[in-house]
């Protein structure tokens, strides 16, 4: 018997997102700096590689399919067309069911080739254990992206959230159990990673029994679009996107293994040498990750009022919405990636006691990768207000540009013995910076009038330096009084309410941007009652 189902309203459903980003990360967080701590810098090495191939070849396998899917079956929904969309379904589910199989097979296959162009060749038993997970999350992004073309966020929320906890649970697990079995630290990296193999597997299974439940019921009398017919929309739909997506990937990619190869090849390090290296280069990347993954919720929450006000022809809302969502953006990135950025080395010995050496040596990473996430949170917001102005191709060709900038800019420093590993955090900060700023003179260009952001911007970089020098003056102080922990959290406090404080006294946001976000009218409330 299918199961009753509400159909849930955009904020709504852009509020559940949000929630389990918000789960995934923290459930994120304490899968990977505990394992920072097991895997030290050379099993964390070994971790990135095949995580950086599985992320490419899933982007591949799901980037723009999805998206796709749910639209052509939230058309047919709307339309009262139920056999359309149960066959826009089987079409795509078969479609991710032979991309899963095909990538699956390349890692499974070609593992030690993998390894070898990357310039890691002890990373392949990890890549081999991560090659069924590819399968599991294409058949996921399938039943996912079903759900959310009905108007229900949830499955996808909850699936996020089992597949985070299968991760941590038998993650670190493994990673322990052969850490004290003195494993080598790339079997301990297979270990730690055979936890999103898992978590996958049983996210599928919990989807799978619940569309067992709720797909059926309906009957409909409609006719649907042939296979070929419903094959073709889907591609139309999802190739761009999937292109679109797939360039910062396949760039990561590629830096990682001029990086790899060029402390190899340009400084005569060994594998082991450059591997330990590029290690503490990791350290940074895991919380540099961090503030963008709540950029998308934001984004998802806010852009498609931008589209709607273009339909609808009322540009100056566009415009204003436009501003809306970069300032949204900018007061949750500042303080986030220059607090990193201020308080780099206390945070990282703070997360990492286990490996104190390997903190230290990553903290000029951190310094960097910091200022590089506001950036990174700025190009996703940009990019967003393009698609909604139908500019879709504008963030495809900045996000290339700025790929060849890090490619380069890598290659310049990184040889230079001087410089060394510490030249490819500048390269990325290089590349979102120069995509973010090209991002906006698109924007400039492209809406009507000029983008009113109301003093915003000198408003937010004061309370963002009056905040970084809190924390900074305030660990400084509190260090000598207490431990170095201690004197961390506080700071981290003390900072945050400066901020706060400022932004709200400054009045960054209008009481109108505040009622846009998830549960906005109580947030509104709360800060403007009289």
């Amino acid at each position: 018997m299918a199961l009753p189902r509400r159909k849930q309203n955009f904020m709504e459903g852009a509020a559940v997102l949000t929630l389990a980003v918000a789960a995934t990360k923290v459930i994120g967080a304490v899968y990977k700096i505990p394992l920072g701590n097991l895997l030290d810098k050379d099993g964390m090495a070994h971790f990135y590689v095949a995580y950086n191939i599985y992320s490419l070849l899933l982007i591949v396998s799901t980037a723009g399919l999805p998206l796709a899917l749910s639209r052509l079956v939230s058309r047919a929904e709307a339309m009262g067309r139920v056999n359309q969309r149960k066959r826009i379904f089987r079409v795509t589910a078969g479609v991710f069911f032979l991309l899963g199989v095909v990538c699956c097979g390349v890692m499974l296959l070609f593992a030690g080739p993998l390894a070898e162009l990357l310039n890691d060749g002890q990373a392949a038993p990890a890549i081999r254990v991560l090659a069924p997970a590819v399968l599991c999350v294409c058949m996921l992004s399938a039943i996912r992206g079903y759900t959310q073309g009905r108007g229900d966020m949830r499955p996808t929320a909850v699936s996020q959230i089992i597949e985070s906890t299968g991760k941590l649970l038998v993650g670190l697990t493994a990673a322990w159990l052969l850490t004290r079995r003195a494993a080598a630290p790339n079997m301990c990296a297979a270990g730690a990673i055979s936890g999103v193999t898992a978590g996958a597997a049983v996210s599928l299974l919990v989807l799978a029994v619940w569309l067992l439940r709720s797909h059926g019921g309906q009957k409909s009398a409609d006719i649907p679009d042939s296979r070929r017919e419903i094959l073709r929309q889907v591609l139309e739909i999802g190739i761009p996107v999937t292109l679109g997506s797939v360039g910062m990937s396949l760039i990561t990619l590629l830096d990682q293994a001029l990086v790899l190869g060029t402390l190899q090849s340009s400084l005569g390090l060994s594998e082991a040498a450059a591997t330990s290296l590029y290690g503490e280069y990791t350290f940074g990347m895991t919380l540099f990750a961090l503030p963008a993954s709540f950029m998308y919720p934001l984004s998802i929450s806010l852009v498609p009022s931008i589209g709607a006000a273009m339909a609808a022809g009322r540009e100056e809302a566009a415009a204003k919405n436009a501003a809306s969502a970069l300032k949204l953006a900018m007061v949750l990135a500042l303080p986030v990636g220059v607090g990193m950025s201020v308080l780099a080395g206390p945070i990282l010995q703070l997360l990492y006691p286990a490996v104190p050496q390997t903190a230290q040596a990553a903290a000029f990473h951190l310094r960097i990768l910091g200022l590089a996430s506001v950036f990174v949170c700025l190009m996703i917001a940009t990019a967003g207000i393009l698609q909604a102005y139908g500019k879709e191709r504008i963030p495809v060709v900045t996000l290339l540009i700025g790929g060849g900038v890090k490619i380069a800019a890598n290659y310049l420093l990184v040889t230079d013995p001087a410089i060394s590993i510490h030249g490819a955090p500048i390269g990325t900060l290089l590349c979102y910076a120069i995509i973010a700023g090209l991002n906006l003179a698109a924007i400039a260009g492209t809406i009507p009038g000029r983008l009113r952001l109301g003093g915003a911007a000198g408003k937010l970089l004061a309370s963002t330096g009056a905040m970084a020098a809190t924390a900074w003056c305030g660990y400084g102080f509190l260090s000598r009084h207490m431990g170095a922990g201690a004197a961390t959290l506080l700071a981290i406090l003390a900072a945050a309410v400066v901020y706060i404080v400022l932004v709200l006294a400054l009045e960054v946001l209008r009481r109108e941007e505040i009622l846009q976000l998830p549960k906005g009218e109580k947030l509104a409330k709360f800060l403007y009652k009289s």
